[in-house]
């Protein structure tokens, strides 16, 4: 491990999440933020009030670290959100990018005993699993909870390798494993965390599964279960039936060039 501190940016989707965003943001405390150099909020083109919450929160309190509240030009979808994201970090030379969502269902705390010892380094993603020893649950039914171990177990037996949450949206990538832009072509819609821990087994990534916490409150999902449980086992046979054709192919419903967001204000 190199003695020079990284730079890590911490990344905040946002979608309508007005009642749920002045929660997320009190989480930078002091203790997290002295491992993050910045945060960038990424509104995915809200129609309710989230990105004046924003504001008036950052105009209102004292932050220990910079933020930036960027809009997309478009509403791009949630992995549209990440590609906007990814770009920053690699276009600013950031050496990670933490995922955290603004619905306020995962803990950015969790991840600092990862960030203390820095054993994030020694891969190049750490994905926050909800259903492993260890981690936390609140508000989850059991039905969605043994629907979850199902699918992970599915995903497991295929890419043969231990695979514990498909998509908590709490998540630390190296940046180094980003430039070329392999997840471009992946789907604009929740499923682009599926996609990407597929193409994390596909070229060969270094991956860790970190238990953490998760609450379901006052949270609205836009996930349809049915719908999205078919559409994984459609994927999934894709990915088994020609691996290679599936992970380059472009999955996404509509061909955007460039994913661009301006910078509406700065702390």
């Amino acid at each position: 491990m190199s003695d020079r501190k990284n730079r890590i940016l911490l990344f905040i989707p946002m979608y309508n999440c007005e009642r749920q965003i002045v929660r997320v943001l009190r989480q930078l405390t002091p203790d997290v933020c002295r491992y993050l150099s910045e945060v960038i909020i990424v509104n995915n083109r809200s129609t309710d009030n989230s990105e004046r919450a924003v504001l008036d929160y950052l105009n209102e309190n004292e932050v220990p670290i910079q933020v930036k509240l960027l809009r997309n030009r478009q509403n791009y979808g949630l992995g549209g959100s990440h590609k906007v994201a990814f770009h920053y970090a690699i276009e600013h030379g950031v050496d990670y990018v933490i995922v955290l969502h603004g619905d306020d269902q995962g803990r950015v705390a969790d991840f600092v005993p990862l960030l203390e010892n820095r054993a994030y380094e020694r891969y190049d993603c750490c994905l926050g699993a909800r259903f492993m020893k260890g981690s936390r649950l609140q508000g989850y039914s059991k039905v969605r909870i043994w629907g979850n171990y199902g699918f992970n177990l599915l995903f497991s037996a295929v890419v043969h390798k231990w695979v514990y949450d498909l998509g908590s949206g709490l998540n630390l990538y190296k940046v180094e494993t980003l430039r070329s832009g392999y997840f471009m072509k992946y789907p604009d819609t929740l499923y682009f965390n599926d996609c990407m821990i597929l193409a994390s087994c596909y070229y060969e990534q270094k991956m860790l599964f970190y238990p953490i916490s998760w609450r379901e409150e006052d949270q609205v999902s836009n996930n349809r279960i049915m719908k999205f449980a078919c559409s994984l086992l459609k994927m999934l046979w894709k990915y088994v039936y020609d691996r290679k054709a599936f992970m380059e192919s472009d999955m996404r419903k509509e061909q955007i060039a460039e994913y661009k967001a301006d910078i509406i204000n700065e702390i």
